[in-house]
């Protein structure tokens, strides 16, 4: 069985690009802020799936955006992007801080669905 992976292409007008790798069908979220974007798209290709990833206005602004990608069946992260905007600052840990946020809620989201079951 080959591990589900998921290859950067390009981001370019607010659309971010990748490619997909699995040998089953997936069904991908992609969160902002632990809320769903809208209008992700995935379609097949020869070798997997394209993702493509319409990235709304309101990430378009000044700080740290992260945007988590994951598999809805397993959980299981697949990808993630960050944004910064606004000054720049030298050896900023606040992309990565917001990423391990972002997990983090992720993770807690899924422990409290699995204890209520």
């Amino acid at each position: 069985m080959t591990q589900t992976s998921l290859t950067p292409i390009r981001f370019e007008n607010a659309v971010w690009e990748g490619h997909l790798t699995s040998e089953t069908a997936l069904r991908v979220e992609v969160l902002y802020l632990g809320e769903p974007l809208p209008d992700v798209e995935l379609t097949p290709d020869e070798d997997g799936w394209d993702l493509r990833i319409p990235v709304p206005l309101s990430v378009m602004s000044e700080g740290v955006h992260c945007i988590l990608i994951r598999d809805v069946a397993t959980n299981q992260k697949l990808g993630d992007f960050t944004i910064i905007a606004g000054s720049p600052a030298a050896d900023d840990l606040r992309a990565e801080v917001a990423l391990l946020h972002a997990e983090l809620d992720m993770l807690k989201r899924a422990f409290r669905r699995s204890q209520s079951s």
